[in-house]
């Protein structure tokens, strides 16, 4: 739906000191996923092609954009603590314009104009192409009305062709091949919010990989909601992910997120047999309990679950694995939960995302009866057990890999002065010496003490006769 109100003051949106060539500039803050910081590059991207000058802080913008994520109750909290803090910049500058995009504007639509009075755009994820054309309807330069827009259709055709992403790294970059989903697991708001899947032509994902290699760029990640599922022609994702991995100047390929359902034994083959695409594989779970993983309509069993495992580990020797775990989710027991940690501890996860189970108003998990949801108090206490069994496994994991000599892209500088941060290619963030001019290099180094979470490591060269173990050499 497309929505225009009247409110608040006359005025004109004042020329930026720092703004592009329409004098405007613009500030885009970025909550949740993969997905929503490509979206986020997508929206400076489409702006500063419309002369907007892209600035790092809000105090210095025009026009400010929260980027938000649905997924769960506490995102959509803090955001809407942010945006009333945002707000307060109007009563010295009463030009701003404030636009809340992304999942939560979706899903709360035009109720957010009405809970949040200093909110001037709401856009949902199918309407970024119009952005610009919003903000000229909220202000236009020749009128001096102050208007409110919401814009939420969602578009099966929208797949962002011809928009290009304006990228914040010159190190890695995140490449959208889908969008939307055609899964409807109980518990999440994603098809409501991004619609069902849409999957992008390979020819124009090839080309925009090839311009990120052309601009010195090594490492890409494909991102879908359920990347796998990946379906457009006569192609299937392990088609795709071949054909990137192959794309001249390009090291190193990741994805996410894979669905259990979809992985394939051509896709592992693609990941055993082509060099660039990196030995890690993110595979949410969300439940170790047949019982729970019905109800959440996930369409695999435990047993399914271990089998698709199995299936990677053996076609990907040394794989990182990482996953996804939901606690308290409607109807779950004391047995259920320890159903899960069994199955995590059976199947040594190198990482794990976990969460309290979250209630997404329009999605079926809401309707469960009363009584099978889980008291806060005791979800809360079971997620702290999550998060230490799995904390505790991921640490034991990599003490056991202290010592070992792996190749890092340097990302960016550490917190710590004097030291850089990079990822190895199985995902192990790695601390080590380096300077500003480190960042985008592939350097050697041996591991040499972990924090249970990150490496430190030492240059490799002070050891002696140290060998890679990967496919970088």
């Amino acid at each position: 739906m497309n929505r225009t109100t009247s409110n608040g003051p006359e005025g004109g949106l004042r020329p930026s000191r720092r703004g592009g060539g329409h004098g405007n500039s613009v500030y885009v803050e970025t909550y949740g996923c993969q997905m929503n910081i490509a979206d986020g590059e997508l929206m400076e991207g489409v702006l500063e092609k419309q002369g907007y000058g892209v600035v790092d802080a809000p105090g210095e913008a025009d026009v400010i954009l929260v980027n938000t994520c649905a997924i769960r109750e506490h995102a959509e909290t803090r955001v809407l603590g942010r945006i009333g803090q945002l707000s307060g910049l109007k009563r010295e500058r009463p030009w701003l314009v404030i636009g809340v995009t992304g999942c939560m504007a979706q899903r709360m639509g035009d109720a957010l104009l009405a809970k949040a009075p200093g909110v001037d755009l709401v856009m949902g994820p199918d309407g970024y192409r119009r952005l610009g054309e919003a903000l000229r309807t909220i202000l236009p330069p020749e009128g001096r009305t102050n208007r409110r827009l919401s814009v939420l259709r969602l578009s099966l055709d929208e797949n962002y062709l011809g928009l290009e992403q304006r990228r914040r790294s010159r190190v890695t970059a995140w490449i959208p091949v889908q969008r939307g989903c055609n899964h409807r697991c109980t518990f999440c708001i994603v098809p409501y919010v991004r619609g069902p899947e849409k999957n992008r032509d390979p020819d124009d994902v090839l080309r925009e990989v090839e311009r990120v290699a052309g601009d010195g760029i090594t490492e890409v990640t494909l991102l879908g909601q359920t990347v796998n599922s990946y379906r457009y022609g006569g192609w299937s994702f392990a088609r795709l992910l071949r054909a990137v991995a192959r794309v001249s100047g390009i090291r190193r390929v990741r994805f996410t997120s894979p669905h259990p359902n979809d992985v394939t034994e051509d896709l592992i083959g693609v990941m055993a047999y082509e060099p660039a695409v990196c030995e890690q594989f993110h595979l949410p779970v969300q439940s170790g309990s047949n019982r729970i993983l019905k109800r959440m309509v996930r369409r695999y069993t435990r047993q399914s679950f271990r089998e698709k495992v199995e299936l990677v580990r053996s076609g990907v020797p040394g794989v990182a694995l990482s996953t996804d775990v939901i606690a308290g989710f409607p109807g779950e027991t004391e047995r259920d939960f320890e159903d899960t940690l069994e199955l995590l501890a059976r199947i040594r996860f190198d990482e794990a995302f976990t969460y309290c189970y979250s209630p997404r108003p329009g999605t079926p998990a809401t309707r469960f009866r009363k009584e099978d949801f889980v008291p806060r108090d005791i979800a809360g206490r079971r997620l702290e057990r999550l998060i230490g069994a799995t904390r505790s496994t991921q640490a034991e994991i990599n003490r056991g890999e202290v010592g070992r000599v792996e190749t890092i892209l340097v990302e960016r500088m550490a917190k710590r002065a004097g030291m850089v941060l990079g990822r190895t290619r199985r995902n192990k963030a790695v601390a080590v010496e380096g300077t500003e001019a480190d960042v985008g290099s592939y350097r050697t180094v041996r591991l040499v003490d972990t924090t249970g979470v990150t490496f430190v490591a030492e240059p490799a060269g002070r050891v002696n006769g140290a060998r890679r173990r990967n496919r970088e050499a």
